[in-house]
């Protein structure tokens, strides 16, 4: 079975076919640069071009860096405003004349790694944690995922998490990959007390370095890099499609 899955980011927008019974991406995925400003109407437009230049038609499932909740987006990040409040499930839907299914981007990572990667078959609470332009989080417990938990927003030290440790940091320069390790590591502790996960799962474009800073990292959980790395998010947006949900 295939579901066509489209991944909303800060930097970029990618969607391919996906091949469910494996995981896999069925032919090689399109990446636009995210819009900018990255208002509705310019982001639905270039999912639209990444649906149309793959010739597909059917079910679509599509993530957003925000809140979802009934196909409504209730946060912005890394986005325009203009999405708040926005029905981004029938706005798609009328644009592109199919049925489409709108979730939280890290909570379609966390999807895909609980179904086909990393997290699969494991106990109790999982977080899963991209780190790209924000931090975005998906909160899975005994294979159940817990929507919007946008982990990355949470007060820390002067300001929040994704300000002290997202990934961008080291992408533009600010951090080596060391001090960003270490700063990482910081947040880490902090989740660690306040959630009691069995296991840290590591996504975004940062988690293809794992090996490079993964010594600095030092936690009571395990820490693993997702599998699906940057594909996770095309993937867990096709499952939200062939399960019929929004945000689960």
């Amino acid at each position: 079975m295939e579901i066509f899955g489209v991944d909303v980011g800060g930097s970029g927008v990618k969607g391919a076919p996906v091949d469910l019974t494996d995981g896999q991406l069925a032919a090689p995925r399109m990446r636009i640069p995210t819009p900018k400003p990255a208002t509705p109407d310019a982001v639905i437009e270039a999912i639209a071009g990444i649906v149309s230049g793959h010739g597909w038609s059917g079910p679509i499932g599509v993530t957003v860096p925000g809140v979802v909740l009934d196909g409504v987006v209730q946060t912005a990040a890394n986005i325009s405003e203009e999405w708040i409040g926005f029905d981004a499930a029938t706005g798609l839907s009328e644009r592109l004349g199919m049925p489409v299914k709108v979730l939280n981007d890290a909570d379609a990572a966390g999807l895909a790694e609980v179904t086909y990667g990393a997290a699969k078959g494991e106990r109790g609470v999982v977080l899963l944690l991209t780190f790209g332009t924000g931090i975005g989080s998906a909160y899975l417990h005994e294979g159940t995922l817990i929507p919007n938990t946008e982990l990355g927003h949470l007060k820390f030290k002067d300001g929040v998490a994704e300000e002290y440790a997202a990934g961008r940091l080291v992408k533009r320069g600010d951090l080596e990959i060391e001090w960003w390790a270490r700063r990482v590591d910081e947040v880490l502790d902090y989740l660690d007390d306040l959630f009691w996960p069995n296991l840290f799962v590591f996504g975004g474009g940062i988690s293809k370095r794992f090996e490079d800073y993964s010594h600095l990292l030092d936690t009571r959980a395990r820490i693993v890099p997702a599998m699906l790395r940057n594909q996770a998010g095309i993937v867990g947006a096709a499952l939200a499609a062939a399960r019929g949900v929004d945000h689960a």
